[in-house]
């Protein structure tokens, strides 16, 4: 029976199994991951919070990008949980629009914070004089600023177009979250609108700052490979060490799900991508950040100790 998706009550996550020992061992994983992302990044922030010597934009993209990895885990994780706790699977059609809309804004947001982080890199190993004239504390509100702005653009625009979609077969997601993806396959009207939105407007958050990142991180490269010494190769390059680490995790699993051909996609492999990118990469990136980097490592001895002396 042909149903519009304003008149669907609920749709079903099935999740990542089916297999009642393996959801026990899932909800395990998934409530530590939780829990670890949660508690890191809000370790990053208190850090560079605590430190004067971390006010600078580099840290002030990283501790946006850590409580911004805190909310996207927050879009899908807890919903999950949820839902094996209470052995309901269903979540409502509003409840799953809104968080496919906050999923969708948290990933662009994400995406643009690597970039500016990408760009802090580029001035301060390719301009290193010129740097605190280009890095200004006004540019980097602005880019923050236009990092929310414009990936709230494009969540709303995929939400708004999914709407006028029509849901005729099931209302089972075979995902553990409302992804744009999966309830594409559901629809049984004409997704064309929404799969050249996809590829064109909705590929500006992910592809353009892809991009970006990587002139940037060629212009590094070369610049640092005429650096006479090895050593002050090694420093500039442990510089940027992190950021990339992170990069590759986040785009990687990203472009793979959503601009690889159909064909190629199945339902285990998105899921299995999906699990990456909106649950490890936000994990790792405390841990990554913080034992690639000695001022982060001072800054949480910082944070420690006046713990210690508070709770005295």
């Amino acid at each position: 029976m042909e149903a519009n998706l304003s008149r669907v009550s609920e749709f079903l996550l099935l999740g990542l199994s089916q297999d009642p020992r393996q959801q026990q061992l899932l909800f395990s994983a998934f409530l530590s991951m939780y829990l670890l992302t949660g508690l890191g990044n809000l370790l990053i922030i208190l850090a560079i919070a605590a430190d004067p010597r971390l006010h600078t934009p580099m840290y002030f993209f990283l501790a946006n990008l850590a409580f911004v990895d805190v909310c996207f885990t927050s879009t899908t994780i807890p919903k999950m949980l949820a839902n094996h706790v209470t052995g309901h699977k269903g979540i409502s059609y509003s409840g799953c629009l809104t968080q496919m809309f906050f999923f969708i804004w948290f990933a662009g947001i994400d995406s643009f914070l690597l970039t500016a982080m990408a760009y802090d890199r580029f001035v301060a190993i390719c301009h290193p004089l010129h740097y605190t004239t280009l890095i200004t504390p006004r540019l980097c509100v602005f880019l923050v600023t236009a990092s929310w702005a414009s990936a709230f653009a494009n969540a709303l625009t995929h939400t708004v177009l999914l709407t006028r979609l029509s849901f005729c077969a099931h209302n089972q997601v075979p995902h553990f979250f409302c992804d744009l993806s999966p309830l594409l396959k559901l629809a049984c009207s004409d997704t064309s609108l929404n799969d050249a939105m996809v590829y064109t407007v909705g590929a500006l958050p992910i592809i353009t700052p892809f991009v970006g990142i990587l002139v940037s991180y060629t212009r590094i490269f070369t610049a640092v490979l005429r650096i006479p010494s090895k050593g002050g190769r090694w420093k500039a390059f442990s510089t940027c060490g992190s950021h990339l680490s992170v990069v590759s995790l986040f785009y990687g699993t990203l472009i793979g799900v959503y601009f690889s051909p159909t064909s190629s996609h199945t339902a285990q492999k998105d899921m299995a991508a999906a699990v990456m990118y909106t649950v490890v990469t936000p994990m790792l990136n405390p841990f990554i950040y913080t034992l690639r980097n000695r001022d982060m490592k001072g800054a949480l001895g910082i944070l420690v100790r006046r713990t210690a002396v508070l709770v005295r």
